[in-house]
């Protein structure tokens, strides 16, 4: 089996700064793209930022100037640094990889992390 373990998150005044890591472990024979997610009350899940495996990346327009994605390939290891937060980044942030599993190596796997909170006061 394969899972994505987060760490990081929790509470921190508007302005202030976070970083969240996920490693990625198990079964795992190739990982292709990496990302994280969030999704707020009421609200459906969006892709916050994305790094494939070459090290190219892309934000939501929301994070842009802001947010900081980036891995380790060597580790399966994908961080993402969030600076000037925001109370709309209030969210559970999850970890999210696209890869391949060494007992089905012909296909790319989705995988998930548990979800981690963030919250930003005011």
């Amino acid at each position: 089996q394969v899972q994505l373990v987060e760490s990081g998150g929790g509470l921190v005044q508007a302005g202030g700064s976070l970083r969240l890591s996920c490693a990625a472990s198990g079964s795992i024979l190739s990982v292709n793209t990496m990302g994280w997610y969030r999704q707020a009350p009421g609200k459906q899940r969006e892709l916050v930022a994305g790094v494939a495996s070459d090290g190219s990346t892309n934000y939501a327009d929301s994070v842009k100037g802001r947010f900081a994605i980036s891995r380790d390939n060597a580790k399966n290891t994908v961080y993402l640094q969030m600076n000037s937060l925001k109370p709309e980044d209030t969210a559970v942030y999850y970890c999210n990889a696209r890869l391949r599993d060494i007992r089905t190596p012909d296909f790319l796997t989705t995988s998930w992390g548990q979800g981690t909170q963030v919250t930003v006061s005011s």
